[in-house]
């Protein structure tokens, strides 16, 4: 029974993507909405890299800052050594000095390249903003000429077939309707005051016997 029921659902889910696949075939707007929204998607995805640069820029300037802050800091105890005549902590500081002074070229390199990787990519992905929105506008201008496409055909579908003929008939089988209805409350009428004069002849009739 369990594989029955699998069977058949199975048989049901294939059917209605069947009946997906050929109504796409059909109108290729849902296609260019699927296409819209890869695009979307994609965007977002380029948005969330550009933030995480943004992350390590920033990340590279905190480094550099605190390089530049040791690098100021063993060079005046260097230059403390050198004049109070300390040759290994002198000979040690000017190691750490050396090594803070190539940190600090290679983060500042790091910094300005990154600065200028992220306002490349902000231009490229303005545009592709732009790109994004122009997609919209013409699926707007697209969605504008179906929708007047189908008023148009709906228009024709009514003025080429016999729908108002048709109502003229609806309209004549009314008509005949409360004639009818007219005609039998005018004879219902007639008959009432036909019967009450009988009856007021017939109770005259009476009284003069």
């Amino acid at each position: 029974m369990s594989n029955l029921f699998t069977r058949i659902k199975d048989s049901v889910v294939a059917d209605f993507h069947e009946l997906l696949d050929q109504k796409e075939e059909k109108n290729p707007m849902i296609h260019l909405n699927q296409h819209i929204r890869n695009c979307e998607d994609e965007v977002r995805k380029l948005k969330q890299l550009i933030e995480k640069q943004y992350t390590i820029k920033q990340s590279y300037q905190r480094e550099l800052k605190q390089a530049i802050f040791m690098l100021d800091k063993r060079t005046r105890q260097m230059e403390l050594a050198e004049k109070m005549e300390e040759t290994e902590l002198y000979d040690e500081a000017k190691i750490e000095v050396d090594q803070y002074q190539t940190r600090v070229n290679q983060l500042t390199n790091l910094t300005d390249t990154a600065a200028t990787q992220i306002e490349e990519i902000e231009l490229k992905y303005s545009e592709m903003r732009h790109q994004l929105k122009n997609l919209y506008v013409k699926r707007l201008e697209l969605k504008g000429r179906e929708n007047i496409a189908r008023v148009h055909k709906g228009m024709n579908k009514v003025l080429q077939t016999d729908y108002f003929e048709r109502s003229n008939n609806k309209f004549a089988e009314a008509e005949d309707y409360i004639e009818r209805l007219e005609q039998q409350v005018k004879t219902d009428e007639r008959l009432h005051t036909l019967d009450a004069r009988f009856s007021e002849l017939e109770k005259r009739d009476l009284i003069s016997k």
